[in-house]
């Protein structure tokens, strides 16, 4: 067993004073703005206490449940039925040895910012951390624990066809925490889905007429950003292997999305022709709206049938792809430019080999007033620890402009997830400490402090121009 002494000093990850003072006095009070996750808005509507940490922790957060895997942790233990307490328990026998994983930091820093535990989880300490936890829990609800943490704007990841009732009687509601919806159309996209009609017969639903072909849904998805519009919406979302970007004409789309109403089978070919259209009119509407669209690509997923059938999608056995991304990124682009039809974007790698490409190609596309309008998005995913995080950086600094980056994100399930921007912020001063350490940047901390405060909070406020 680990000796249970925290490790997560005031000055964790911080090798210099230099680094030290520009965590401290910079970094470590500004606000955070969320502008990627997947937290339900019916919990923080409902705004009643989690409870538990089991379910905090456990309940959809897939890099512990890959952990508790690897560990040997039979399935029950993970997504089954047992009891929470049982979960939490095979959670903190998993704990020690996640030690140089991203999970053992995590978990420590959330202990340690939400529930004042100092100690080490693992087994010997579970009952104790899971009873303590679950005494502060039972107070604290899911606006409280967002307030806490200083997080100023919270966006969440929707569906069109949500009513986004949630989001209305939170903005009713007056919490601290601004919580505004993400359009992400994939559902609109993926033709080939088994899903796909009964999801068209949804959105026919939402807007009230019926879609019979292209022209209807174009019109059904414009209402629907129209809507998305005025509850707030600022961002779009789209979660895929790679960018469609095959040559299209209306008229062949057209045709194919009859034949899929009509359960007519269609090709792969056709499929991507289909999902290449709608994808490029989706982002001339972005753009009409003044709205920021981010692009999630790389992601090979449902990788393990088995667990897929006895669990369903998001389960967990996603993993990094070696997709091509340069042409098609290029392709879109570069089309939606031509005709002033390019949105503030950001772009999330998830195969560190693309990263130079990622990077390079979001400086082709600049726009005068508007600094830093293409964005190389932080690293994610599996990308969203130190190594990843630092490379991210390194690389956007390399092939970009660091000052213009808009910084941190969770993309988590969590509401116990917001240390990870802290996380990130101790990783950028000690970066760029070290550069002055090395005579690599000038020695000039406030210079440098702003630059940080800016990458933690400003960029974001200026770029997204949340309400």
């Amino acid at each position: 067993m680990i000796k249970s002494k925290s490790f997560i000093t005031d000055n964790f990850l911080l090798n210099s004073k230099e680094a030290e003072v520009l965590y401290h006095e910079y970094a470590k009070d500004m606000p955070i703005i969320d502008y990627h996750n997947h937290l339900s808005p019916k919990q923080i509507a409902e705004n009643k206490p989690i409870r538990n940490i089991t379910e905090a922790w456990l309940g959809g957060d897939h890099y512990k449940w890959r952990g508790m895997r690897a560990n040997g942790i039979d399935e029950k233990f993970i997504t089954g039925s047992t009891t929470l307490e049982e979960r939490f328990i095979k959670w903190a026998e998993t704990s020690p040895y996640t030690l140089r994983n991203p999970l053992f930091h995590w978990t420590q820093l959330e202990l340690k910012r939400y529930f004042d535990i100092d100690e080490i989880l693992q087994s010997s300490t579970a009952k104790a951390i899971y009873n303590k936890a679950n005494t502060v829990l039972e107070n604290k609800t899911p606006a409280q624990l967002l307030e806490d943490m200083k997080v100023e704007v919270v966006c969440t990841t929707d569906d069109p066809t949500d009513d986004l009732q949630y989001h209305k009687e939170i903005a009713k509601a007056g919490f601290y925490t601004k919580v505004y919806p993400t359009f992400r159309p994939d559902a609109l996209i993926l033709i080939e889905q088994d899903t796909f009609s009964k999801y068209l017969e949804k959105l026919a639903t939402c807007v009230g007429f019926s879609i019979k072909n292209l022209s209807d849904l174009l019109k059904a998805i414009e209402r629907r950003i129209e809507y998305f519009a005025e509850q707030g919406c600022r961002l779009s979302d789209y979660g895929m292997e790679q960018i469609f970007a095959y040559d299209f004409t209306e008229e062949e789309a057209d045709l194919i999305l009859k034949k899929r109403i009509a359960d007519i089978e269609i090709s792969k070919e056709e499929a991507n022709l289909y999902a290449s259209c709608i994808l490029y009119k989706l982002c001339k509407m972005y753009h009409a709206k003044g709205w920021v669209q981010q692009f999630h690509l790389g992601a090979l997923r449902n990788n393990n049938s088995r667990l897929l059938r006895q669990i369903g999608a998001d389960s967990g056995c996603d993993s990094i792809g070696d997709f091509s991304q340069a042409a098609s990124m290029s392709k879109l682009f570069n089309r939606l430019d031509l005709e002033n039809g390019l949105s503030k974007t950001i772009t999330y790698n998830l195969n560190p080999s693309q990263n130079e490409v990622f990077a390079t190609m979001m400086g082709n596309y600049s726009e005068s007033d508007i600094p830093g309008k293409m964005q190389f998005g932080s690293g994610w995913w599996f990308l969203d620890q130190k190594d990843g995080m630092k490379r991210q950086l390194n690389t956007l600094s390399n092939m970009g402009l660091l000052s213009r980056f808009v910084g941190m994100l969770t993309d988590s399930r969590s509401f116990l997830s917001f240390p990870r921007h802290e996380y990130f912020r101790r990783i950028l001063c000690d970066l760029i400490a070290e550069d002055v350490n090395k005579g690599l940047v000038p020695n000039d901390i406030a210079f440098l402090g702003k630059m940080i405060q800016d990458i933690c909070y400003n960029n974001a406020v200026n770029y997204f121009k949340f309400n």
